[in-house]
């Protein structure tokens, strides 16, 4: 695993968008017309710029994986941040969902941990190397890196098969949120 340079964003954003292409959650926020793949990829790079000013973005050695990471301590609301969150409402989210995406952020955000910690945004494998042992070294390594700032990771999912597999690494299940779908609040 090494740290991802501003370079890498455009493959960060491809692996994303294609692993996280039939997410609920996601595709809860991203507006469902025919843009909605353009729409998908504009999310993802959003939360790149998002990591890449405010926390830590890592991809595999073999390019196959990728791990955002939020610091919510350091997140700050700048000029740039805010024009981030302009260009995700109305190029993702669309005008007619604000409200229901902005009441989604706002109770995940009361169950969220306030502690000093990393959140795993979004940890994603190019979906023809799932299932081949690529993830699960990703997330190990994010373990291991977290523990050495002593940071734990939070994160949240929506894909029930994705919860055994997070707490083979540890993690359990601290809350959860009901949608119409489901999202499950996890930590080690």
């Amino acid at each position: 695993m090494r740290k991802a340079n501003y370079s890498d964003k455009p493959l960060v954003v491809d692996i994303l968008a294609r692993s996280f292409n039939d997410n609920k959650s996601v595709n809860y926020i991203v507006v469902q017309d025919n843009k909605r793949e353009v729409r998908l990829k504009k999310l993802m790079a959003y939360s790149f710029e998002i990591c890449y000013r405010y926390g830590k973005i890592f991809l595999t050695d073999d390019k196959k994986g990728c791990a955002l990471i939020l610091l919510p301590d350091k997140k700050q609301a700048t000029v740039y941040s805010m024009y981030l969150d302009l260009m995700l409402i109305f190029q993702v989210i669309g005008l007619k969902n604000i409200r229901k995406v902005v009441t989604r952020e706002s109770k995940i955000k009361q169950l969220q941990l306030k502690e000093h910690a990393y959140y795993l945004w979004f940890i994603g494998v190019d979906p023809d190397a799932q299932h081949k042992g690529v993830g699960s070294s990703l997330l190990n390594d994010l373990i291991k890196e977290a523990k050495s700032v002593q940071r734990r990771i939070y994160l949240e999912t929506s894909t029930l098969k994705n919860i055994p597999w997070y707490e083979k690494f540890g993690f359990s299940i601290y809350n959860r949120l009901n949608l119409g779908y489901e999202i499950f609040f996890l930590k080690n």
